[in-house]
């Protein structure tokens, strides 16, 4: 029997990828989406990330479930827009533990979380089998987090899984995006001390990673979901600025990051100014082996020249 992978919240570039890789590896592909595709390969379930359909009873029991909900965190941190980022995620994650308690166990549960848990965690190692504490703040990152993975608390099922995912870098991705804007404009010095470490996981890694975690039945809890080797701040920059053919760049002061990304880009500032140095110790003690372990060939795939 073909088993099935329902995706909620898997309109986006990454839930599209995803569908398209589990897809080819013989799934069942179901998509529960706020703007479903009509032109989709996939069967698309128009879901408003609040309502439990009584659809669902067939759906749900013995599938493979990816959560995958939540609104992107590029935007300024106003009240407005981290309760947004709140709600995007805490709400679906809410009413999907009330279908697993209404229609039965999904056979496996994916949750989305993120590494911004751990705050601004400095240059302390951070690893998913001797798991640190979530940190106490920013309420934008490790608030909303925390609240997303609360949410899965009741949750029912056979297995569950949480993926504290790093910065997923995809061609044409808003993150890449910007990164590679603010080189090409001359921009790309190391951000204030360029000692905060930067997190990232290649999006082919990304999709690799979860395909390794259906399979492999054996795993469950928490996996950091990142490359094992994270890279400063400074390193970043460097290793754009190479790809990109720019040269050496002044620092950007904490300062002008902060009005920029308010006053220009529209951003958080604390996505430049905070970091984690994290590895997914877990998965590399299952046998998960990178396709992109470092920057700099992650980049090469990624920036082509």
């Amino acid at each position: 029997m073909q088993s099935r992978v329902l995706i909620a919240g898997g309109s986006g570039s990454l839930g599209r990828d995803l569908a398209k890789a589990l897809s080819s590896e013989g799934y069942e592909i179901v998509i529960l989406s706020r703007v479903p595709n009509r032109d989709s390969e996939f069967k698309e379930i128009p879901w408003d990330g609040i309502t439990v359909d009584s659809s669902w009873a067939e759906l749900i029991p013995n599938s493979i479930l990816i959560n995958l909900c939540g609104a992107l965190v590029d935007r300024v941190p106003t009240k407005k827009n981290i309760d947004l980022l709140t709600s995007s995620r805490v709400q679906p994650t809410l009413a999907l533990v009330q279908a697993s308690k209404d229609f039965g166990d999904p056979k496996l549960w994916i949750q989305m979380s993120t590494l911004a848990i751990y705050g601004d965690a400095g240059d302390v190692l951070l690893d998913d089998v001797l798991l640190t504490e979530p940190a106490s703040g920013p309420r934008q990152m490790a608030g909303v987090a925390k609240a997303w993975e609360q949410a899965t608390e009741e949750a029912r099922s056979q297995r569950m899984i949480t993926l504290r995912t790093a910065v997923v870098l995809q061609r044409n991705s808003p993150a890449l995006n910007r990164l590679i804007t603010i080189t090409k404009w001359f921009l790309g010095g190391q951000v204030a001390s360029g000692k905060q470490y930067f997190s990232w996981i290649h999006g082919d890694d990304f999709i690799k990673a979860v395909s390794f975690l259906i399979k492999n039945q054996t795993l469950s809890g928490t996996f950091h979901i990142c490359s094992p080797n994270p890279v400063s701040n400074k390193m970043l920059m460097a290793t754009l600025r190479k790809r990109l053919n720019r040269p050496s760049s002044t620092r950007t002061p904490s300062l002008a990051i902060t009005l920029g990304s308010w006053l220009i880009f529209r951003t958080d500032p604390a996505l430049a100014l905070t970091g984690r140095r994290a590895i997914p110790q877990r998965l590399l003690d299952a046998g998960f082996a990178f396709t992109y372990p470092t920057l700099e060939k992650a980049m090469e795939d990624l920036i082509p020249r």
